[in-house]
């Protein structure tokens, strides 16, 4: 069978199991009437925000859309309208896996709360089967929008097979810009609720986190979703999609004149195979006798990274016929193995960063935020050198096969480990699901047996939160190799006679090598810069209602939580535009500036220094949550005292690291890299100053 549509196939399928999850979860019991009510305002507060976000969104795609279809090269296959229409395709198709994905998480929540006055596993299920919805939808829209427009351009339309994958770099661009303002403005909006519930509530008041007398709580529970559903949804769609395409032009460049459409379409192959592993792997989620949680999410992740590993074999051997080539494959699936693992060490409260950070709280908040800071910056360590480890294994592999190729042996250990996306993102989505579980437990007010099954389920949802993150790091770090390779690839096919040197001899690749270092630290100020913003307003707020409405310590009065979410609802969405704003217009000033030369310096330094940015505020900001998180455990004093206290503080400067300015960073390096990519065949022969 034709290897596109056995893609198309395999997305299929993925989206028809979404829809049975989803049909499995609704069918269960959403609670009492008190905690659906509460369910509601979760779920009215999530929505309204995603509807606002994509019609702010919607503005500046139209404007791109027209800017794409009029100034690109026409080409002889109209290939200015075939970008633009493919952008437009990436952008809905982006947003409707958060739609998706966000609806289920909304309504998963409660029945999870449900379920865990059954038990730990029952609530386990539903909350898993809930993300799992997302990650699926996230893997089969985005493998079905690559693979479905390289069917129609080459099956239908007839477009060489060499020509076919750069008009796909549309539908990588419509991906990477939802993802960069869902991102960006997600991470807006849960930060600056939950720093803003924080400061009050726990600080001032002395009340707990889901406490239903905070005004700012639904706001805090709306947050979780629109950051860590939402936002890595649409966070890992883009990478997902770009590394396909990448890999899929790097190919088109070199190789397709010895193996034909083989090694455009073997990446392809690929996704189709771990999308249907994924769908396994999902239903080994399973919690045994010893009610290890964390232990239930690797035998599914294991399970699909074994099953990957099998199909890749047989696709190889029948694709390429080249092991070197099936070598590279399993150097990605052994980045996402040890990315996990790693990001874990640094994250969870098992360990010795977390704890040590939790010590260092006796002693004040000062040295609580010392200790976290060293540790965030510790943590770069082990992941840059796995992605060294990585990226000269693939390249070893991928020059000694028969292709002879050393980057696209890079390329396709990218591919590989963003292949086992769907079961990650179910891992991830499961943790706002349990999160706000624990949440409506608590204003509810069930048993204290519930709440301890909500919170294990939670403590393990930070988890795994964490390490997504990491996973996209990661995953972000290889794709932007590839590519920053791509880009090359364009500039010489668009021209002749020249060649583009990208050394630190070329004093135009020096000047955008520093311009690319300084962007990821002036968008993260900003992305920081605006959740402190945001969540002074809703201290203000929360101080207010406490103040001027009689009785809400006492329990006598409900707050008004609807004026918290509209705050951090405007606020998201005012500030979000500007760190966006950044990020498109950088690589074209550039770009026609400076030159070409100048912006492959620029994409070299947005790299590195997102990279290393990206891990140490994921991580660091992870490392702060669960010290606080060990402390609550009831170590160094528990609940309430000085140690906790100066915990609670460190994760507030920890949130905004690991939930907006730190995940953000990886779309801004893709969305600069796929934009270069884009208006590379326009810049390749002029620039102003080159």
């Amino acid at each position: 069978m034709d290897i596109v549509i056995m893609a198309m196939i395999a997305s299929l399928i993925a989206l028809a199991v979404a829809v049975f999850l989803v049909v499995q979860v609704l069918k269960e019991m959403p609670g009492t009437t008190t905690m659906q009510e509460i369910a509601a305002s979760i779920q009215q507060g999530a929505m309204a925000y995603l509807n606002r976000q994509f019609k702010t969104i919607a503005v500046f795609a139209i404007v791109i859309f027209f800017i794409l279809g009029m100034f690109l090269p026409k080409g002889e296959f109209h290939n200015s309208y075939l970008i633009a229409i493919g952008f437009l395709v990436g952008a809905v198709f982006s947003a409707l896996a958060g739609y998706i994905g966000m609806g289920m998480s909304v309504r998963a929540n409660v029945r999870t709360a449900n379920a865990a006055k059954k038990s730990l596993k029952d609530a386990l299920n539903i909350a898993f089967k809930g993300g799992a919805v997302t990650g699926l939808c996230v893997v089969a829209l985005a493998l079905l929008g690559v693979s479905g427009f390289y069917y129609l351009f080459t099956r239908v339309w007839n477009i060489p097979i060499d020509m076919a994958p750069s008009l796909l770099i549309g539908f990588a661009f419509g991906a990477s810009l939802i993802s960069l303002f869902a991102r960006v403005g997600g991470g807006i909006f849960t930060k600056a609720a939950d720093v803003g519930a924080d400061l009050v509530g726990k600080i001032e008041k002395g009340i707990p986190e889901d406490d239903p007398r905070n005004p700012a709580v639904i706001a805090d529970n709306v947050g979780d979703n629109v950051g860590d559903c939402a936002g890595m949804g649409a966070d890992l769609f883009e990478t997902y999609a770009v590394t396909l395409i990448a890999a899929m032009i790097l190919a088109a460049s070199t190789l397709v004149t010895q193996t034909g459409a083989k090694s455009i379409e073997y990446p392809i192959m690929l996704g189709a195979i771990a999308a249907i592993a994924s769908i396994i792997g999902i239903f080994f989620v399973r919690l045994g006798k010893n009610e290890n949680i964390m232990g239930a999410m690797y035998k599914g992740m294991m399970m699909t990274g074994l099953i990957s590993a099998v199909g890749f074999y047989f696709a190889t051997k029948y694709i390429l016929n080249d092991m070197s080539i099936y070598y590279a494959t399993l150097v990605g699936l052994g980045v996402t193995l040890f990315i996990n693992i790693i990001t874990e060490y640094y994250t969870a409260k098992e360990y010795r960063p977390v704890q040590k950070i939790a010590e260092a709280s006796k002693t004040g908040a000062g040295t609580n935020i010392i200790t976290g800071l060293a540790v965030g910056l510790q943590s770069t360590f082990m992941p840059v050198v796995l992605i060294v480890i990585a990226i000269g294994l693939a390249y070893y592999f991928g020059s000694t096969s028969t292709l002879q190729s050393g980057i696209y042996g890079i390329a396709i250990a990218a591919v590989a480990m963003l292949s086992t996306t769907g079961i990650v993102i179910a891992t991830d989505s499961y943790g706002p699901i349990t999160d706000n579980a624990g949440g409506i437990a608590e204003m509810a007010g069930l048993p204290e047996s519930v709440r301890k099954n909500t919170d294990a389920l939670d403590a393990v949802g930070n988890t795994t939160k964490a390490v997504t993150k990491g996973y996209a790091i990661g995953s972000a770090a290889l794709a932007a190799l590839v590519l920053f390779q791509a880009y090359g690839e364009e500039l010489m096919k668009n021209t002749v006679g020249k060649s583009f040197e990208f050394s630190i001899d070329n004093h135009m690749v020096l000047i955008g090598l520093f311009l690319g270092g300084m962007l990821p630290f002036l968008f993260s100020s900003f992305c920081m810069e605006a959740v402190g913003k945001a969540a002074h307003k809703v201290v203000e707020e929360v101080r207010r209602q406490f103040k001027e409405i009689p009785g809400i310590m006492e329990g006598k009065n409900k707050p008004q939580y609807d004026t918290c979410v509209d705050i951090v609802t405007k606020a998201a969405l005012k500030e979000m535009i500007f760190p966006g704003a950044i990020a498109v217009i950088a690589p074209i000033f550039v770009g026609f500036v400076l030159g070409p030369e100048a912006l492959g310096g620029l994409l070299a330094g947005v790299i590195i220094s997102g990279l290393l940015s990206a891990i140490q505020m994921c991580n660091g900001g992870g490392a702060w949550d669960n010290a606080k998180k060990y402390i609550e455990d009831g170590n160094f004093g528990g609940k309430g005292g000085d140690a906790h206290k100066a915990a609670v503080v460190g994760d507030t400067v920890g949130d905004p690291y690991k939930d907006t300015a730190g995940p953000a960073l990886n779309a801004l390096i893709k969305v600069i890299n796929t934009i270069a990519l884009i208006i590379a065949p326009i810049i390749a022969g002029t620039s102003l100053l080159s």
